[in-house]
């Protein structure tokens, strides 16, 4: 399947508004080598239009999805979870693991993908990279004890569900995108507290879309958007037993908030390349970094 999508938000305390278009193909990384996602940030000032910067969307939308997960798991997750299972061994499921080790004292993860090449390679390099043992599994169900499921793949089908996730566990869904991609069990969803990024999102294109389908869950059942509990409006977590689930598709404000913080740095180090939209590109403001231009270097 491939798609296009386009989002745009504007940010009032930076002034600055931006639209993103990326492009998805899932056969990408198999069939051509190139990533599933692609695209391009255009970001403006908001007090009169000008374009500030056109962005390369693909580490931005990696690192602003995995810092969601995180902030959702600060709230959501028991202040003692250290055991955590990332379910998709690709890019987004190293900037996951990466994220959460930021907001928990990880000190196990089990990786699984339906590769067992991406799951080895990944168990190896996070290891390495992390300090901690990552262990391989060949399914969901081998990952024992886990506090923190992740799930960030491309799923049509539900890879996680009730028979996989103990009491006080917290879960993100990061992978549904789309109304056809699904990662979690319907009945996993109705048995827990769902909190979502985006309530009218969620209920589109998340796994909240397949409960709410199945006739297992009602809009009224998700207990509140992650603003709402990030603000102290609504608890997130109300016991130690009850398993959280956070539906993260996205939203057009954390790649507003990303591309305005990478611009401004970019500025700030002299990086990039000035160009003349009618046709004269000046030199380089300096030598570049391309990692630190696209936020690579500020993880």
């Amino acid at each position: 399947m491939k798609t296009a999508g386009m989002q745009a938000a504007a940010l009032a305390r930076r002034a600055t508004f931006a639209a993103k278009v990326n492009s998805n193909f899932p056969d990408n990384p198999r069939s051509t080598g190139l990533p599933t996602i692609q695209g391009v940030i255009s970001l403006f000032d908001a007090a009169n239009g000008e374009l500030l910067a056109i962005l390369d969307s693909m580490e931005i939308t990696n690192l602003r999805t995995a810092a969601a997960t995180a902030v959702a798991a600060k709230y959501l997750a028991r202040a003692e979870a250290g055991v955590v299972t990332v379910c998709g061994c690709g890019e987004q499921g190293r900037s996951q693991l990466r994220a959460i080790a930021c907001v928990r004292g990880v000190r196990r993860a089990f990786a699984y993908d339906v590769s067992p090449e991406r799951s080895a390679s990944y168990a190896r390099e996070m290891t390495a990279e992390l300090g901690i043992d990552v262990v391989q599994v060949g399914s969901p169900s081998d990952a024992i004890d886990t506090d923190i499921w992740i799930t960030c793949t491309t799923a049509r089908q539900w890879l996680l569900g009730r028979a996989h996730v103990s009491p006080g566990a917290f879960v993100a869904a990061v992978g549904a995108d789309n109304p056809e991609k699904q990662e979690i069990e319907p009945e996993l969803l109705a048995a827990s507290a769902v909190v979502a990024d985006i309530l009218a999102q969620c209920a589109s294109i998340g796994d909240l879309h397949h409960a709410l389908d199945a006739g297992v869950m009602q809009r009224s059942d998700v207990r509140a958007e992650l603003a709402d509990v990030v603000s102290g409006r609504i608890a997130g977590r109300c016991s130690d037993d009850e398993i959280v689930v956070f539906d993260s598709t996205g939203t057009a404000l954390e790649d507003v908030a990303a591309a305005t913080l990478v611009y401004e740095r970019a500025m700030a180090r002299g990086l990039g390349l000035e160009v003349d939209l009618a046709g004269r590109f000046t030199e380089p403001l300096v030598s570049r970094e391309p990692s630190n231009a696209t936020g690579r270097g500020s993880r």
